[in-house]
């Protein structure tokens, strides 16, 4: 039986072999599909697929965003500044795995 005032989440597990539109990604985040183009100019995000009619983006896509907006909403950080931080993050991964490895 659930409890009376608990809140529930649902939602999907994305693969990293997730293909996802430009407007998937505008809906899952609630941000304007302007924004997501804006991600890709600077970098953040990288399209797999011109192509078609809409853009596609793979599933580390959802991660890559989700950091993203995060570090926009949380410590307003700027698009430009997003990306300098996104790349400093992913190097500090690398050589903590390298060290590891």
């Amino acid at each position: 039986m659930p409890l009376p005032d608990a809140e529930f989440l649902s939602g999907e597990i994305f693969e990293e072999c997730a293909v996802l539109t430009l407007s998937d990604l505008s809906r899952m985040f609630a941000v304007d599909e302007g924004h997501i183009v804006e991600l890709v100019e600077e970098g953040v995000l990288t399209v797999i697929e011109i192509n078609t009619s809409e853009w596609r983006f793979g599933g580390a896509a959802l991660r890559r965003a989700r950091i993203a907006l995060r570090l926009e909403r949380d410590l307003g950080i700027n698009v430009p500044g997003v990306a300098l931080a996104l790349e400093l993050l992913e190097e500090l991964e690398q050589l903590r795995r390298e060290r590891q490895g």
